[in-house]
């Protein structure tokens, strides 16, 4: 049966998602799988929520797994505008931006250009993200390596901040004192890997700028548990797989050396993203497991838009990143471990 909102981003066309809404009263079990069935089920759209659903329908990201909920304005004539997600900003030419979709009180769905607010970088570079990290670009003028490397140190940088905050937000939450070490373990991991990448990136001629990162409060358990499934349980996992990959194909002896220390190191925080998970799920609802099975879900779809995009003959060669093709067979790989 065709559902609306089919969902074919980063995945092959025979797995694309369709949804459906279902709906029990008694015995009677009906489902709307159309625009039209939806628009008749709800009604008059007097409830921002309704018109979030109403803009997923039509096929737009509205769940987003770093912005959710959506940003949601009250039209003056009724109904609802939301700014969606849209695009993706990983790799030369890339860019990201928000769409207003208006929604009207009687469930018309009109969507408008987006609005670009971030342009993409010249490499991508998966890894523990802090929340509030600021855009930054390299200085110098390297070439593909260099801007690779200089991203990826500002990361690494970056995941010294993630780290000393999961710590913090671990031992707020009741955490083991375990899962608190291995977060700090982590951090001490993340100045040697921010010194080797900003050491690669120089050789090849970009300098690293500092990562800047906003002061926000500590953030409640479901916050941080779907930031691990996202940030942890896919990015990391992704990273440490990559960092394999470049530690057995870089033809740089330099790089190579490198990718193999940090391999080993990313291999160990992502474990600790899943311990994280494993501690946090006999404290969750079914519903609220079912959130974070999505937001990985999304994470994923996120990170196979990034990863198909085309690379630099010698960021393939002399640093050993996947080909688009080899990327997408390591996110399979991932996808079946999520999944288990």
């Amino acid at each position: 049966m065709k559902g609306f909102a089919a969902d074919c981003r980063g995945f092959p066309k025979s797995e694309c998602i369709a949804y459906y809404l279902v709906t029990t009263r008694g015995d009677e079990v009906r489902v709307y799988n159309t625009m039209d069935s939806l628009r008749q089920a709800l009604g008059t759209i007097d409830r921002a929520e309704e018109a979030a659903l109403l803009a997923f329908a039509a096929g737009n990201n509205v769940c987003s797994p770093t912005e959710f909920p959506p940003a949601v304005g009250v039209n003056p004539d009724e109904g609802f505008t939301i700014l969606v997600q849209h695009g993706h900003d990983c790799g030369p030419g890339t860019w990201s931006a928000r769409k207003p979709v208006r929604v009207s009180s009687s469930g018309e769905v009109v969507e408008y250009e987006p609005i670009i607010v971030k342009y993409g970088d010249s490499g991508c570079y998966p890894g523990r993200r802090p929340v509030g990290l600021q855009e930054a670009r390299a200085e110098g003028h390297g070439d593909a390596r260099g801007a690779w490397f200089a991203n990826a140190a500002r990361l690494e940088a970056a995941s010294i901040h993630a780290f000393l905050r999961l710590r913090e937000e671990l031992a707020l939450h009741g955490a083991g004192q375990a899962l608190q070490d291995a977060a700090l373990a982590s951090a001490e991991d993340e100045v040697r890997h921010a010194e080797v990448t900003t050491r690669l990136a120089r050789r090849f001629g970009a300098e690293p700028p500092l990562p800047s990162v906003a002061s926000v409060p500590l953030r409640s358990l479901r916050e941080v548990l779907l930031d691990n499934a996202v940030e942890g349980c896919v990015r990391e996992t992704y990273s440490a797989l990559l960092a394999h990959h470049q530690a057995l194909h870089a033809e740089d002896a330099e790089i190579r050396e490198a990718m193999a220390r940090i391999a080993e190191d990313e291999t160990r925080h992502a474990g600790l993203s899943w311990d994280i998970d494993a501690w946090a799920a006999p404290r969750l609802s079914e519903e609220e497991r079912s959130a974070l099975r999505e937001a990985r879900r999304q994470a994923l779809a996120v990170l196979r838009a990034e990863m198909a995009v085309p690379l630099d003959a010698r960021l393939s060669t002399e640093a050993g990143l996947p080909s688009p093709a080899v990327a997408l067979t390591l996110l399979d790989s991932l996808e079946q471990e999520l999944w288990a």
